[in-house]
């Protein structure tokens, strides 16, 4: 087992150098003077060249790299033309948000997908298998910004049940930082008033990112369920009288989920590079917001460090998936 972790994280190595390469270059590439923007309509000449000399976009641009990548060792990622402050700093007072936001999308979407998946395996061609078609195909095919919007004029501007956006009221006291996410340090806190406004603003947004990979998740443990059903030893359960719920929990639900897995991988790492439109409709203050700022205003270092903090959590992701992989099926740990 030990072997098989040391190869996963060993071919994390040229991925990640990979992605600061590709980066670094974009952010080069880009047209505009990110220094002049940053420096103000009414700076002079003499101004502009000196922020450019502080922040070292003087030097050729292989220099330029030798000192991000040397920075990055040290775990220093630049600092921000706009803010003036490192973005290390900002990218861990915003990420904790973010990821509040995804693993509740997640956790929807797994909790929901895989028992629904299984119900319409075993319901197949009946009506919950082709009520669970139509669902599936309107939730992939419909926009999150979109169905954020309707999710606020619905249950926010009609029903008023759910605030408009938003992480947290300016009026309530947010627990003491414990996790960075509200929820949990709500709970720690035993601030159960902080817990139920935090969850009312964390509701919308998690659902509007969930019904994509919700759907995706139900349809591919559907199709698993069936080819896991048809198997020799499945049917030689059923021959042996053993309970048909006992099977479907014990012998079927555990092979079909393992392909499952890598869409709930793909998915993590894509809901963290697709919060974007969501946290902008919401208002909630995490990178999507984040590197929203930093692309209007041209100031590329952030834009930098939150494409390779995801890139990180994305690799880091499918090494959990890996991982599990080798748990559910030991045989994957030998290949």
């Amino acid at each position: 087992m030990l072997q098989f972790i040391v190869r996963r994280v060993l071919l994390l190595i040229p991925v990640l150098v990979g992605l600061t390469v590709i980066m670094f270059a974009i952010a080069r590439i880009l047209p505009g003077d990110p220094v002049a923007l940053a420096a103000g309509p009414n700076a002079t000449q003499a101004e502009i060249e000196a922020l450019t000399v502080e922040y070292g976009l003087d030097q050729p641009v292989w220099v330029q790299y030798g000192h991000y990548v040397s920075g990055l060792l040290q775990g220093d990622l630049g600092t921000s033309l706009l803010t003036r402050r490192p973005v290390a700093a900002d990218i861990a007072a915003y990420l904790p948000a973010t990821l509040e936001l995804v693993f509740a999308a997640m956790a929807i979407a797994v909790l929901l997908g895989i028992p629904l998946g299984l119900v319409t395996a075993v319901w197949r061609n009946r009506w919950p298998d082709y009520l669970s078609q139509v669902a599936a195909i309107g939730a992939i095919s419909m926009p999150r910004f979109f169905l954020g919007l309707l999710l606020q004029l619905c249950f926010a501007m009609w029903l008023a049940w759910l605030p408009l956006g938003g992480r947290l009221p300016i009026i309530v006291i947010p627990p003491p930082s414990v996790t960075g996410f509200l929820t949990i340090d709500a709970l720690i806190a035993g601030d159960w008033t902080a817990f139920t406004t935090a969850l009312s603003h964390l509701a919308m947004p998690a659902i509007a990112m969930s019904l994509s990979p919700l759907a995706t998740i139900m349809r591919m443990m559907r199709s698993s369920t069936i080819e896991v059903m048809q198997q020799d030893y499945v049917m030689t359960a059923r021959a042996l009288g053993l309970p048909r719920r006992q099977i479907i929990t014990k012998y079927v639900a555990r092979n079909a989920v393992s392909a499952t897995l890598t869409v709930i991988g793909l998915y993590f790492g894509w809901l963290l590079g697709g919060t974007v439109l969501v946290e902008t409709v919401f208002d909630w203050p995490g990178l999507g917001l984040y590197a929203t700022k930093a692309i209007v205003s041209q100031d590329m270092m952030p834009v930098i460090g939150v494409a390779l903090v995801i890139g990180l959590l994305f690799v880091l992701a499918n090494l959990v998936i890996d991982l599990l992989y080798g748990v559910i099926n030991p045989k994957v740990r030998y290949s």
